[in-house]
């Protein structure tokens, strides 16, 4: 079963069609990168896949769950990093991830467990008690992955996640995102690099709002 699927998706904002008649699939266990330039409707599609958004015309599914009729079931198993993601710059890393860890109601019962090896596997245990305000832009992009990953969802969508990083925390990034796969999770990326491109399973490129190719 596709782990992504969509339908003629679709958005209008007033006379701006954001995302236009969109039909594609992500295969469960997969890396697809959603490729284009700024205002392609990259974020859109992705807030449309998370269920923040409802669609002008057209259908989704994402784990089987209809994006509309089954909303809140699908938050419960996906993880969304957006382009700003929500960080506490006045927490520090580890209250970040206990923060999210709230909102993903993750039982108490192995948490703790949980969030070592989210530190571990995205080298943020040194500085676990730094707040998060004082990181760098690259440690915080793995924070905000750490934070995405702490109920330990089956999709993952990413929003530009390296967008303004340095080339050294990129390459970082995309080592972590590979270990994911190996777990199995299904990864949603948007980028405008095409060397990130490159990294994907597979690619649709999008531009003012229509696939163009897959």
């Amino acid at each position: 079963m596709d782990a992504i699927r969509t339908e003629n998706l679709t958005k209008v904002f007033d006379r701006h069609t954001a995302v236009d008649h969109l039909t594609l699939s992500v295969t469960r266990g997969e890396i697809f990168g959603l490729v284009g330039p700024d205002g392609a409707g990259k974020t859109t599609t992705l807030r449309l896949l998370t269920g923040i958004l409802k669609p002008s015309a057209g259908e989704a599914w994402v784990c089987g769950h209809h994006t509309v009729r089954d909303a809140e079931a699908i938050k419960e198993k996906i993880g969304y990093m957006s382009q700003r993601f929500g960080l506490y710059p006045d927490l520090t890393v580890l209250e970040n991830i206990h923060f999210y860890a709230d909102i993903y109601s993750v039982p108490r019962k192995g948490r703790q467990a949980r969030i070592d090896e989210l530190l571990a596997f995205s080298n943020l245990t040194p500085f676990k008690k730094r707040q998060a305000g004082r990181l760098s832009g690259g440690m915080k992009q793995k924070l905000g992955l750490a934070c995405a990953l702490v109920h330990t969802p089956q999709v993952l969508f990413l929003d530009e996640p390296t967008n303004g990083v340095d080339p050294v925390s990129r390459r970082d990034f995309w080592r972590i995102l590979y270990q994911l796969l190996r777990e199995k999770v299904t990864i949603f990326v948007s980028t405008a690099y095409l060397d990130e491109a490159e990294r994907c399973s597979r690619v649709g490129l999008i531009h003012q709002g229509k696939l163009l190719a897959a």
